[in-house]
């Protein structure tokens, strides 16, 4: 494009030369060092329109940033030190950060059977139950994230331990089976601890992992889709671990299934909120009222619920962590949900969470 406009503006030149001849001067052809100089100066401003195209092209980092932090390695979040330990790496690859809400999940569904006693055997109980949900299967998850993402990464983010070359191809793969069959059989060992007929935790953790399978991996990739990918991702942060640890000391009934499918929609909100830095344009404003309207609509709807059944103090106690939520939303989410959503997430989620204690404690009487 560059070339032809100089080619244009060159032959209007020439023939206005031609049409607008000076008196008493004969027309003649440009000397020789007059064309080579118009000749040279045509390659200089190409070669110089070229670099400029060279400089605009986006740098990809090809190593870490300097300033790397080995605890954000351990904890698999960005900003991570490269490592040369194996073992390390392969615990950045279950990015330990992403556990507390599965422990979380498994606590509230101890809390919501009314059968958790604090002996021993059920502190145990509860700790395999955590290790189950945590560390094998949503290692598992995150790992087998990272393997489907490597062609991604390599372009993105090469210095990460799958693309970088840190750790093998046939190590990750050994990894990903050892987290899923390790979980697996955790789920099994708990069924049998517990006395059941129905292996229900073994099936929830197998449920739970053809999730994440199809969440990450082609063709199905949920990921992709933003709403079914997020409401999968809400379900498996909020709502299998609420059944594993409900069916480890009681019954999983009914009501329960359809209150953490509400919080499962609280989840997809959260998990939008998390994307924002990825969304650009117009669509933000939509979304930020799809986002609020997901956690709070659904908390509200809780409470409804809680009270209908005579639950009066659990209702108002869930409405009142629910209140500043809605406070922190319109004083960070709603005005800027790039600028302030790490703060609006610090602030606002620890209401969120101990509104999901609420309900599973007012649940269990």
């Amino acid at each position: 494009m560059a070339t032809s406009h100089l080619l244009a503006a060159a032959a209007a030149t020439s023939s206005t030369s031609a049409t607008f001849r000076p008196p008493l001067r004969s027309l003649s052809s440009p000397p020789p060092s007059l064309a080579l100089n118009r000749r040279r100066s045509f390659l200089v401003v190409c070669a110089a329109d070229a670099d400029a195209k060279e400089t605009t092209k986006p740098k990809v980092p090809e190593k870490a940033p300097a300033a790397g932090s080995s605890f954000n390695q351990l904890l698999g979040i960005k900003g991570a030190k490269q490592e040369t330990n194996i073992w390390k790496i392969r615990l950045q690859l279950t990015k330990p950060v992403t556990w507390p809400p599965l422990v979380w999940g498994v606590l509230c569904g101890a809390a919501a059977s009314g059968n958790f006693h604090w002996t021993v055997e059920d502190v145990a109980k509860s700790i395999v139950c955590m290790l189950m949900s945590g560390p094998c299967l949503t290692g598992y998850t995150q790992t087998i994230n990272d393997w489907y993402d490597r062609d991604i990464d390599a372009i993105n983010e090469p210095y990460r331990p799958i693309p970088s070359g840190a750790i093998s191809e046939n190590e990750v793969i050994t990894q990903i089976w050892v987290l899923l069959l390790g979980g697996l059989g955790l789920g099994a060992l708990l069924d049998i601890w517990a006395g059941h007929d129905f292996p229900i935790i073994f099936y929830l953790g197998l449920g739970g992992s053809l999730l994440s399978y199809i969440y990450s991996a082609p063709p199905l990739k949920l990921k992709q889709n933003g709403w079914i990918g997020n409401f999968a991702l809400g379900a498996s942060y909020i709502g299998l671990p609420w059944w594993a640890g409900q069916a480890l000391f009681g019954t999983l009934t009914t009501d329960i299934v359809v209150l953490t499918c509400l919080y499962s929609i609280a989840g997809l909100g959260i998990a939008i909120v998390n994307d924002f830095k990825s969304i650009e344009g117009d669509r933000t404003l939509g979304l930020q009222w799809i986002c609020v309207g997901a956690i709070d609509i659904t908390q509200l709807s809780v409470a409804a619920y809680l009270l209908s059944t005579g639950k009066l103090y659990y209702a108002l106690a869930l409405l009142g962590l629910t209140i500043p939520q809605v406070i922190l939303q319109f004083q960070y989410f709603l005005k800027d949900p790039v600028k302030y959503d790490v703060k609006y997430q610090a602030s606002a989620q620890p209401f969120f969470v101990f509104g999901l204690l609420v309900t599973a404690l007012a649940t269990s009487h």
